[in-house]
């Protein structure tokens, strides 16, 4: 059961080491892009590649669909990142019951978001668990986990296809020795919560410190993205560097430089942020050379 490109990774290992599929759980196809086109899943993509079957339900908390999925027979489910809470009966429908891979090291970062809310706190450790599933949020017994580092330029996009991997391999590990994991219960007063972003987590707030945004703006890719607005017109950024300059004692948020290549913009507490890809309204990304090219942002003015 799962639905993103991280899903689909673990997917393509349990079909490489001769597990039998008994189904595939993915979201149903939606509009995507400007266009609207009707996209499927990444998981959908691959199980149609390998002749799997297919299940897309709309509502999974009816009789039927609980008498579908146990219709299975399946020893164990494996859910990535499905998009959708399952109810305790799917849960318990099977020998093995439900396995989750985590992207996170739980109990820390429960919840729809943690790579994102990793990068933005600062966490410079993360990793994968697989976990027994219960009925809490991300709260059952964890089976194994698997450490990494967060790179200083990693964005929540980059640190998702290498945690991808990680779960794939640590779930194929975690299937092969079954029945000899030792579950361990978590530790309830070290959870943090890693909640589903919302599109207003992405306004740039400049009284914060200019690591502190740099950090939003790695952690919010691709949704809901970091931006401000100038003259009344939204800029998405998408990459920037906390600045040597320091002791700025300019309005936070005010342009202190705008020169050729760059765009350093005054902070909180005394600090200063350079901009290096941005994305005016209605515009394509671009380096920030470009912008100041075809912009008239000038030193003084002020992002709000």
């Amino acid at each position: 059961m799962g639905t993103p490109d991280a899903a689909a990774k673990s997917l393509a290992h349990l079909i490489a080491d001769g597990h039998e599929i008994a189904a595939v759980y993915t979201q149903p196809d939606r509009p995507a892009g400007r266009g609207k086109h009707i996209t499927m899943s990444p998981v959908k993509e691959l199980a149609l590649a390998h002749d799997l079957k297919i299940c897309q339900p709309l509502k999974i908390k009816t009789p039927d669909a609980l008498e579908a999925f146990r219709s299975h027979n399946a020893d164990v489910t494996v859910v990535v990142a499905y998009g959708r809470i399952l109810p305790e009966t799917f849960l318990t429908a099977f020998k093995y019951g439900a396995l989750n891979v985590h992207f996170s090291l739980l109990p820390k970062y429960r919840g729809a978001a943690p790579v994102n809310w990793a990068i933005v706190n600062g966490e410079r450790e993360t990793g994968v668990t697989v976990m027994q599933m219960d009925a809490g949020l991300d709260t059952g017994d964890t089976l194994l986990q698997r450490q990494t580092l967060i790179s200083e330029r990693e964005t929540s996009i980059d640190l998702m296809q290498r945690l991808g991997d990680l779960g794939a391999e640590l779930i194929t590990e975690a299937l092969g020795q079954i029945d000899s994991l030792t579950p361990i219960k978590q530790n309830d007063a070290d959870a943090t919560l890693a909640p589903i972003m919302k599109k207003e987590d992405g306004l740039i707030d400049w009284h914060s410190t200019a690591t502190e945004i740099e950090r939003r703006i790695r952690g919010f890719q691709p949704f809901p993205s970091s931006y401000t607005f100038h003259s009344g017109s939204r800029l998405t950024i998408w990459r920037a560097e906390v600045d040597e300059l320091t002791g700025s004692n300019k309005t936070p948020g005010e342009i202190v430089e705008a020169t050729r290549d760059q765009l350093v913009v005054s902070c909180g507490q005394g600090t200063t942020l350079r901009i290096i890809e941005i994305q005016p309204e209605g515009k394509r990304r671009m380096p920030v050379r470009d912008f100041l090219n075809g912009s008239k942002i000038e030193v003084g003015s002020v992002l709000i």
